[in-house]
């Protein structure tokens, strides 16, 4: 009878000997894991942030350009050849000509400024070099309109392939063609085509 008192009273022993250490035990891991969540990680940390270095622009501000539109506007008793900024979001090559001829063939948004480019007409194809600008239009280029029309016509786009280079020489072909005669009335063009040689032979 002893013997089983001893018994039970070791095996208390020992349960409550177990249920110390499992309290310990959990309490220590209830406490790591408060200290873990309290931890402040080095993201949240200001002292320990790293400033990431700004990335650099891929644009060159000293390429950047801004080229011009030429609308025709009534001037006294002619027209006179007026410019209009076009924005370009890229600076890649021919790209801001080509951004310039695409305004122009669409036509003014300005109701007092006007073309005399027939709807229609396309860019085939562009290229600047070499202080030269060769520009390829569709077929509708030439069609309609009286020699005070081609002369216009001729002009803005004379101009506009110069706005970046007034000093550039101007090549004009309908459909790969190099433009020689425009018009029913058969207006002559001279090429290259520049600016200086457009004011003296080709008045509007």
């Amino acid at each position: 009878m002893k013997d089983q008192q001893g018994s039970n009273r070791i095996s208390s022993g020992v349960i409550a000997a177990v249920s110390a250490v499992v309290v310990a035990v959990g309490g220590g891991v209830a406490w790591f894991t408060t200290q873990s969540n309290n931890t402040p990680t080095p993201s949240s940390n200001p002292s320990q942030q790293i400033a990431q270095p700004a990335q650099p622009s891929t644009r060159q501000p000293g390429n950047e350009q801004t080229p011009n539109v030429y609308w025709l506007r009534p001037k006294d008793k002619n027209v006179a050849l007026v410019p209009q900024p076009v924005k370009v979001a890229s600076v890649l090559p021919n790209q801001a000509l080509e951004a310039a001829f695409q305004s122009l063939l669409a036509g003014p948004t300005d109701g007092t400024d006007s073309t005399t480019i027939p709807k229609g007409t396309k860019l085939l194809g562009l290229k600047s070099e070499n202080n030269e600008v060769h520009v390829n239009l569709s077929e509708d280029f030439t069609s309609g309109g009286g020699s005070t029309s081609m002369m216009g016509r001729v002009g803005q786009v004379v101009y506009t392939a110069t706005t970046l280079n007034p000093k550039a020489k101007v090549y004009i072909d309908v459909n790969g063609k190099p433009l020689d005669v425009l018009g029913g009335e058969g207006v002559e063009i001279q090429q290259p085509l520049t600016r200086e040689q457009f004011q003296k032979d080709y008045p509007l």
